[in-house]
C-alpha cells in the first residue's frame, strides 16, 4: 500500500495486492450467497407475527416510511448484492401471487440456506441438497393439503372470512382496528366478487386516504369517492338521482391541428371572436343539457368564461378528474366516457343515486362522493389516520386483508395459524426421512428443522423462550395428533389455533413453501458470481 497525491494536493491510497485478489468460485462463493441471503432474513425475522417489530426506513430524499410487511420493507431497502436482490424478488413475488405472508417467505428462505450451508460444509454437493429441498417440499404441500379446512360461507356467514382477515392484521400497526378493517375489506371483496366464477377484481376497489380524524372513521362507500370538488363554489354540494355525463374533452373552443395566427386589427373583430367563442360554450353546455345531464365530470379543465356558463345554467361539473377514476366512475354509474360532445347521447350517462360534496377538518378539504351507483360493483375504501405514514400503513394492511378474502373466495381452504402448519409439516417431514435412502434424507431432515424456524421466529418476538416453547408444543402435537397447537403469541393461556380463531389460507402457505423452496434452489445452485470487472 502507497500513498500518492493528485493534482490538487489530496492524498489517496494505491492498493498494490488490488492485481492479486480473485473472485469467489465453488463452496467459497455459495457461502458468501448464503451469507448475503441470511443478512436480509435475519432483518425481517423480528417483524414475523402479531408481537413483530417495525421498521423505519428512510430514503435518499428525506422520506420515512414505517412498516413491519415484507414486501413494502425489501422494496425500499437500497440492496446492492445481487442475491440479496432475489430475496427482493422473492418477497415481490409472494405479495403479487397472494398478497400476504410477504416477511415468511423470506424468513423461511432464509432459515433454508442456513441448514444448507451445514450440509455443505459435511460435503454434500449443492444439486443433492437442491433435490433433497424439492422433495420435503412436495411432501410438505400434500401434507398442508391433509390438514387443512374447508368452511362455507355467503352473505349472512361472513364470519370466517372476517377472522382470517384479522388474522392478516393482527401483525400490522393497525391491529387495535382489525375487526372493524377486516369487516370492510370482507364487504369490499364481496361487493365486486363473481362468486359463481370465483374470480374477484380487485381494480374494482379503490382505496383512498384522508389526514385526519381516526382510524376507527375509516369507511366503506358502495361508490366512488373522488379527490375533487364542484369547479364553482355557489354550485349545489348536493345532487340527487344523479345522471352524470362523462367527458374526455374539454369545454373550449376548438383548436385548429396547424400552426395559425389571428390577426385582430379591429374592436368589431375582436367582438366577433369573442361572441363565437360563447357561441361554442354556449352550445357545450346546452348539449349536455339537452341530453338531461345533471352533473358534468370532465377529464380536462374548462376556463372561467364555461366555469360561469355552467353555473348561471345550474349544470354542476367538476374538473381535472384522472383517467383510472374515470374508469370507475363509468363502471359504477354504468356510465360511458364521451370523447367529443357530438356523441354525447341520453344512454351515455351514468346515473347515481345520490352526489355530493364533503368537507374534512378545518382546512375545509373537500372531497366528491358518487354513492348508490346504477351498478355497484365499484366500492371505495376511506381510510382517516393521524398522519401520512398511518395511512400508507393502513392502505398496505388494507391491500393484504383484500388479497387473503379475494383468495379465499378462490380456494376456501384454511390453515391454522401460530406456526402451527408448519409444526406439523415438519414432523411429517422427519417422519418421511426414513424413506430415502440416500444423501437426501439429510436434505429433507435439514428442510424440517428449517421449518421449526417460523414457530420459534413467532415465539422470539413474542417475548417467549423460543427452543422451550417450541419444543412444548411440538410434543404436544405429537403426543395428541392434533395439527391445530400453534404459538401463544398473544399469551392467551391456549395452544390450539382453532380456539383462538387464527386462520391462514392454504394457498398462501403452500405458495410460501413452494415460492422459498425454488428461490433456494436457484441460490445453491450458483457456484461462481461474476461482475463486468471480471470479463
Amino acid at each position: 500500500m502507497a500513498l500518492a497525491f493528485d493534482e490538487y494536493g489530496r492524498p489517496f491510497i494505491i492498493i498494490k495486492e488490488q492485481e492479486q485478489k480473485s473472485r469467489l468460485r465453488g463452496l467459497d462463493a455459495q457461502k458468501s450467497n448464503i451469507s448475503a441471503a441470511k443478512a436480509v432474513a435475519r432483518i425481517l425475522r423480528t417483524s414475523l407475527g402479531p408481537k413483530g417489530m417495525d421498521k423505519m426506513l428512510s430514503s435518499p430524499d428525506g422520506d420515512v416510511t414505517i412498516s413491519n410487511d415484507g414486501a413494502t420493507i425489501l422494496e425500499q431497502m437500497d440492496v446492492d448484492n445481487q442475491i440479496a436482490k432475489l430475496m427482493v424478488e422473492l418477497s415481490r413475488s409472494q405479495d403479487y401471487e397472494i398478497g400476504d405472508g410477504t416477511t415468511g417467505v423470506v424468513v423461511m428462505a432464509g432459515a433454508l440456506l442456513e441448514q444448507a450451508e451445514r450440509l455443505l460444509e459435511r460435503g454434500i454437493h449443492p444439486i443433492r441438497v437442491a433435490e433433497g429441498y424439492e422433495t420435503a417440499s412436495r411432501i410438505a404441500v400434500e401434507h398442508l393439503e391433509r390438514i387443512a379446512n374447508k368452511f362455507e360461507f355467503g352473505a349472512a356467514h361472513l364470519e370466517p372470512l372476517i377472522q382470517t382477515c384479522m388474522t392478516t392484521l393482527s401483525s400490522k400497526i393497525v391491529n387495535r382496528c382489525k375487526r372493524s378493517l377486516a369487516e370492510i375489506a370482507v364487504k369490499a371483496v364481496l361487493a365486486v366478487a363473481d362468486l359463481e366464477r370465483k374470480d374477484v377484481n380487485l381494480d374494482l376497489i379503490k382505496v383512498e386516504g384522508k389526514v385526519g380524524g381516526k382510524m376507527e372513521d375509516t369507511e366503506l362507500i358502495y361508490g366512488i369517492v373522488v379527490d375533487k370538488d364542484m369547479s364553482h363554489p355557489q354550485m349545489p354540494k348536493q345532487i340527487e338521482d344523479a345522471k352524470i355525463a362523462i367527458l374526455t374533452c374539454p369545454f373550449e373552443p376548438p383548436k385548429p391541428k396547424t400552426k395559425h395566427k389571428v390577426d385582430i386589427d379591429t374592436v368589431e373583430k375582436f367582438q366577433t371572436l369573442r361572441k363565437q367563442e360563447q357561441q361554442y360554450f354556449d352550445d357545450m353546455v346546452q348539449k349536455c343539457k339537452d341530453m338531461g345531464a345533471t352533473l358534468v365530470i370532465c377529464q380536462w379543465g374548462f376556463d372561467d368564461e364555461a366555469n360561469h356558463l355552467l353555473m348561471h345554467r345550474n349544470l354542476p361539473a367538476v374538473r381535472w378528474v384522472g383517467g383510472v377514476e374515470l374508469e370507475l366512475i363509468a363502471i359504477a354509474t354504468g356510465g360511458r366516457i364521451v370523447p367529443r360532445f357530438q356523441e354525447l347521447t341520453p344512454e351515455k350517462l351514468g346515473k347515481a343515486g345520490l352526489v355530493r360534496e364533503k368537507s374534512f377538518g378545518t382546512t375545509k378539504d373537500r372531497m366528491l362522493y358518487i354513492e348508490h351507483c346504477a351498478n355497484s360493483r365499484a366500492v371505495t375504501i376511506f381510510i382517516r389516520g393521524g398522519n401520512k405514514m398511518i395511512i400508507e400503513e393502513t392502505k398496505r394492511s388494507i391491500h393484504d386483508a383484500l388479497c387473503v378474502a379475494r383468495n379465499l373466495i378462490r380456494n376456501n381452504s384454511i390453515v391454522y395459524g401460530g406456526g402451527s402448519a408448519e409444526i406439523s409439516c415438519s414432523i411429517a417431514v422427519e417422519a418421511a426421512a426414513d424413506k430415502y435412502p440416500g444423501v437426501e434424507q439429510y436434505a429433507i431432515r435439514a428442510f424440517g428443522d428449517a421449518l421449526e424456524n417460523i414457530p420459534m421466529a413467532l415465539a422470539e418476538n413474542s417475548g417467549l423462550q423460543p427452543i422451550e416453547t417450541l419444543s412444548a408444543v411440538k410434543s404436544q402435537q405429537i403426543k395428541e395428533n392434533y395439527p391445530h397447537f400453534g404459538i401463544d403469541c398473544n399469551d392467551i393461556g391456549t395452544n390450539d389455533m382453532r380456539e383462538q380463531n387464527v386462520f391462514e389460507t392454504l394457498i398462501g402457505k403452500q405458495q410460501q413453501i413452494l415460492l422459498a423452496t425454488q428461490v433456494v434452489k436457484m441460490i445453491l445452485k450458483i457456484d461462481d458470481v461474476i461482475s463486468p470487472s471480471d470479463y
